[in-house]
């Protein structure tokens, strides 16, 4: 993520134009199919005997669900795709499907579960058709995969001076343009600035603050210093390498929330 961003905001520091474009996928870890999975994970050879992607497949294949609502049951179903959920395997395995999602697309690209982004310079007319181009090459790998965009999520971002806006094309459908976009709980604007951000996390910090002066009794330090540094540093301390505030007052709103933890003390 810093990478990409580095790349985006370079270019712009340097006065170049450049377009953001902001991809979802709809339910990505849903769709997919076990079949394209697993001759995936043969392909890449994890092991030298194959027990890696044996143990895979028997642990995947042969599931089936039911449902139960108002004590009745529902009937057996198969299972043939959708990863298992809130395991540790869930996201690897999600992201050794997708790993070929930019298989012939050079550009800068940024991929993490659903959300996917993909950036280029657009001083010059030429720019826009390039990374239209990649965007058509994009959306097919996509329907390789048997998945699906969600076209109404998706978002432009336009960063430079001097940027016309140049609107992009999902299939039939013309892709929205965003003032702000998060991404991993980071707000990136046009600008781009990170005072939202600054904002954004110094407003959830002195929140649970205040939850911790009305529902704690202790005004100990080893209690008060235990729970900020439990629930409150969190937040302040969140992708602090891509949004590390540059200006005096962003500064200032972060350390008035450290200087109303000291005061509870």
């Amino acid at each position: 993520m810093k990478a990409f961003y580095e790349g985006v905001t370079t270019p712009v520091d340097m006065g170049r134009a450049m377009d953001v474009i902001c991809l979802d996928f709809c339910k990505a870890f849903d769709t997919v199919l076990y079949n394209i999975l697993l001759s995936k994970l043969e392909r890449y050879r994890l092991d030298r005997y194959g027990w890696t992607v044996w143990w895979l497949r028997n642990s995947l294949e042969g599931r089936s669900q039911r449902v139960e609502g108002n004590s009745l049951l529902s009937r057996w179903r198969s299972v043939t795709r959708a990863l298992p959920q809130g395991s540790v395997l869930g996201p690897v395995l999600f992201h050794i499907f997708i790993n070929d999602r930019d298989s012939g697309i050079e550009c800068n690209l940024s991929k993490s579960a659903d959300d996917t982004k993909l950036s280029g310079a657009v001083d010059m007319p030429e720019g826009w058709d390039a990374i239209q181009k990649k965007l058509d090459k994009l959306e097919k790998q996509v329907c390789v995969n048997v998945m699906r965009l969600k076209k109404a999520r998706c978002r432009v971002l336009y960063l430079g001076q001097g940027n016309l806006g140049y609107q992009y094309r999902l299939g039939d459908e013309v892709a929205e343009s965003s003032p702000v976009e998060k991404d991993l709980g980071v707000l990136v604007d046009e600008k781009p600035d990170i005072s939202q951000q600054c904002a954004l996390i110094a407003q959830k910090a002195n929140h649970v603050l205040g939850c911790i002066k009305t529902s704690v009794a202790s005004r100990s330090r080893e209690v008060i210093l235990g729970l900020c540094s439990a629930l409150v540093r969190p937040h302040l301390d969140t992708c602090i390498q891509l949004w590390s505030p540059q200006h005096r007052k962003d500064m200032d709103l972060l350390e008035l929330v450290q200087r109303r933890a000291t005061k509870m003390i």
